[in-house]
């Protein structure tokens, strides 16, 4: 394996992919980096941790996106340390790669703003790892609860935005149709979905209708909502409010935000908020020359100043474009600003139920329309003919046919959830739906 390469990326993610896509069709020479040997859509976590679809839905190995581009060379390794003015990154194993241009695109990690109790006791929901460990954690759960009469069973989910509403939606409609189906109508009534927010409304990124229509939505469906109201501390029994209240819990869910990782703090560049990189408008990195941030390691302000937020669009937008910015200075051209196509904003509530915001008008829709406009979407962002199949057949069985998918726990956790409120987040064991964990694709 050569040591040299003319652009080295690191994260197979959104952005990272993008990039690294667009150079392989042009025949550069690249070596993508990432710990995984696959790409997971991310956006859908949510509905791995709570059975909706397998793992092998959402993610696929590296080496079979790339397979057609030759020129494109995917190394599984964990990145140690990256030095930006040499444009090299070193991995755990101590050797070292260079290359003429570097693009980091390493993610992120959950922020839990110094919340006491919350990164031991809550379970993040960011990476394939995680969405199985939650999944288990609240298979667990539900199997020990089923054993006793009595006692409440209660999750807690932190952040009302899109993927804290989806979360606790999803997790709410499990007790409505697989709980009462799989296990029995009494557990049932014995669960509890709570979500909690600083912010006095969810997705405050969305108009008022389409927030007014989540909370009607969720309401309905038995989430007890907490908002205007911020965690204090997340205990292995539940959750403490600014105000003074506690809220009883076996699972705590943490949706609250991300930040960068240690790798983009140790690598010598200014950060800005979140930690992040605030990149010039071309995706550079500030005061060094051939490094681009992308994804949620940067602060991206497109080409009309505005700041775009973490979404997995932006990210492969954001990744093409850079990659076009490479062939410039690969080939002596002129970097170009970014120029992103804001499609708007998603966000599925539950069964027929979701709101969108499309384009820079923002087209409002709430409802069937939008959840179907939400499921094609997400359908075809999907990588993969069989990763689009395995999801369609998942909806189709889950959302026509009242038929969900119940998970497949297999190996022990480190530590279980039981109703008396131990929680589970260094559990290690896999869940996947039927289609099974980490199959190719």
């Amino acid at each position: 394996m050569d040591d040299t390469y003319q652009v080295i990326v690191v994260g197979g993610g959104f952005a990272g992919v993008a990039a690294a896509k667009e150079l392989g069709r042009k025949g550069v020479r690249v070596l993508l980096i990432d710990s995984n040997n696959y790409h997971q859509f991310q956006p859908l976590l949510y509905q791995v941790a709570t059975s909706q679809i397998g793992v092998s839905a959402i993610a696929r190995p590296l080496r079979s996106v790339f397979r057609r581009f030759k020129s494109v060379k995917v190394l599984t390794a964990k990145v140690a340390s990256v030095d930006t003015a040499g444009k090299s990154v070193t991995i755990e194993d101590g050797r070292t790669f260079n290359g003429r241009i570097l693009i980091l695109a390493v993610g992120a990690v959950p922020n839990f703003f110094n919340t006491p109790g919350a990164e031991q006791y809550a379970y993040p929901l960011y990476s394939v790892t995680d969405a199985t460990k939650l999944g288990t954690g609240l298979t667990r759960l539900l199997d020990k609860a089923d054993r006793g009469s009595e006692g409440m069973v209660d999750v807690v989910v932190v952040g009302g935005g899109p993927t804290g509403v989806e979360t606790a939606g999803a997790m709410a409609e499990n007790v409505k149709y697989v709980v009462r189906k799989y296990f029995s109508p009494e557990l049932a009534a014995r669960c509890r979905v709570h979500l909690v927010d600083m912010v006095p409304v969810v997705l405050n990124a969305f108009s008022k209708k389409s927030q007014d229509y989540a909370a009607d939505h969720l309401g309905k469906v038995g989430v007890q909502l907490h908002m205007g109201v911020g965690v204090t501390e997340v205990r292995a029994d539940g959750v403490s409010l600014a105000d003074g209240t506690f809220i009883p819990a076996q699972i705590v869910v943490w949706a609250g935000g991300l930040k960068a990782g240690d790798l983009i703090s140790g690598s010598g560049l200014a950060q800005g908020r979140g930690g992040r990189i605030d990149v010039r408008p071309d995706l550079t990195a500030p005061d060094v020359d051939g490094v681009y941030v992308l994804g949620d390691a940067a602060n991206i302000t497109d080409a009309s100043g505005t700041k775009l937020p973490q979404l997995g669009s932006v990210a492969q937008q954001a990744g093409k474009w850079a990659a076009g910015n490479v062939l410039a200075d690969l080939n002596g051209g002129t970097r170009k600003p970014f120029h992103y196509v804001d499609k708007g904003y998603m966000a599925m509530v539950g069964r027929g139920a979701a709101v969108a915001e499309l384009g820079r008008k923002r087209l409002q829709l709430q409802g069937t329309f939008a959840f179907l406009s939400w499921l094609l979407v997400h359908l075809a962002l999907l990588s993969g003919l069989q990763q689009k199949a395995r999801a369609l057949f998942s909806w189709l069985n889950g959302y026509v046919l009242h038929s969900p998918a119940q998970v497949v726990v297999s190996g022990p956790v480190d530590r279980e959830p039981d109703a008396s409120g131990s929680s589970g987040a260094s559990g290690t064991s896999g869940a996947a739906g039927p289609q099974g964990a980490g199959s190719p694709g």
